[in-house]
């Protein structure tokens, strides 16, 4: 058995995070979107074919020709035109069916297990804004159809982008959609006229579309760990509920930790810090003195030393924040918090969200970021500033 996983897109949705490295290597839970799903995926198929474009080279060095018993091969799409491309461009491979799964969703393997007791067969989700999506016209368990994105819809079943087909999809053509590209989706479409295509209902299904969507996929994976301690932690620690701890790393005297919480290799965490969980913090860091961390992403090697406090928010690699940086994750009206999105303000759904912070950003002492800001990576923000709106350079 084959595995396709799509990873070509630039996730412009997921800036400033994707400015400097693919979606699919963003970190969740202190692994990669893209080894997820690898490990979903171990002991189910052979070989794994990634389809890399955008930033390709980092994924390969990332993931390497092998993830436990599984072959791992990669093919490049060249024109980064739409998942049809880019499912076309494995079809050299290809030896029967195989598996298809979008690169920047997380998968359970219980799902992807059902998909292999069948011929053709697609991951179904239900969902309630059936504009955001691929819904399935469905005839009891057949799929007749899917419909990208429909305005007004009584449908309910979405597209999670894991399927199960075999190579003769490959003999059909497609053209072009409304967007200028070419879906992966109307192949299965095609398929549908001629074959029989059931759909299985999803138990665990987390798209990634927006970077404040690493949040609630961080709480969903960390809900599943064990207590690991692998570092040192100090006399006068107080921990509660699950920690993993890493390598040559240490909690020093005075910090609380709520988890689940888990803290990488090579990291120095207090003293006198507090860690609210769900949180993931990864290698290389340090969180120090009177450092206050809630509902929080750190990338590797990321520093916040002193007195600072940083809510709900995803913080990329090599990040220094100085002392008193502050993030306001919570609006004075309490209404649902608005983030700029490729030059459009849209609502995250959340009333909670603190800041999106690329590479390499540093910023001084006492800044405060306000709820729903990004910065984008090399970034450096003065002292006392506070930050209003996104800083793009």
């Amino acid at each position: 058995m084959q595995a396709i996983i799509l990873a070509a897109g630039k996730g412009t949705r997921c800036l400033p995070l994707t400015a400097t490295q693919p979606k699919v290597l963003l970190k969740i839970a202190n692994h990669s979107i893209l080894e997820h799903n690898l490990n979903q995926l171990s002991d189910l198929v052979d070989e794994v074919i990634i389809v890399i474009g955008y930033l390709g080279h980092m994924v390969k060095e990332a993931i390497g020709t092998a993830h436990g018993q599984m072959r791992i091969q990669y093919v490049e799409q060249k024109n980064v035109n739409g998942t049809g491309t880019a499912l076309k461009a494995t079809a050299h491979l290809i030896k029967e069916r195989f598996l298809v799964l979008n690169g920047d969703d997380i998968y359970a393997r219980a799902d992807i297990k059902k998909l292999l007791h069948r011929s053709y067969a697609v991951l179904a989700a239900h969902v309630q804004d059936p504009q955001l999506w691929g819904m399935l016209e469905t005839k009891g368990k057949r799929v007749l159809k899917i419909v990208e994105k429909p305005k007004r819809s009584s449908l309910h079943l979405a597209n999670t982008g894991c399927c199960i087909l075999d190579k003769d999809i490959f003999s059909t053509k497609i053209k072009k959609s409304a967007r200028k590209e070419y879906e992966a989706v109307d192949f299965i479409n095609n398929l549908a006229k001629d074959k029989d295509i059931t759909y299985e209902t999803a138990t665990a299904w987390m798209p990634i579309g927006y970077p404040w969507q690493l949040l609630a996929a961080n709480k969903a994976l960390l809900s599943g760990i064990k207590t690991a301690i692998h570092g040192k932690i100090e006399k006068n620690v107080v921990v509660k509920g699950k920690l993993m701890l890493g390598k040559n790393s240490i909690i020093r005297s005075g910090t609380y930790i709520e988890g689940p919480v888990i803290i990488g290799d090579n990291c120095t965490i207090g003293p006198n810090a507090y860690i609210r969980g769900p949180a993931s913090i990864g290698n290389a860091c340090k969180v120090g003195q009177s450092v206050e961390l809630k509902n929080v992403i750190m990338f590797d090697k990321s520093n916040i030393p002193h007195l600072s406090y940083i809510g709900d928010s995803v913080i990329g690699s090599n990040v220094n924040l100085g002392a008193g940086t502050t993030t306001a994750n919570l609006r004075f009206d309490k209404k649902e918090i608005r983030s700029m999105v490729n030059k459009e303000l849209i609502s995250t759904g959340l009333t909670k969200l603190g800041v999106i912070i690329g590479d390499n950003v540093q910023t001084g002492i006492h800044v405060n970021l306000m709820p729903g800001v990004k910065l984008w990576p090399n970034t450096h923000i003065k002292p006392n500033e506070a930050v209003y709106q996104d800083v793009l350079k």
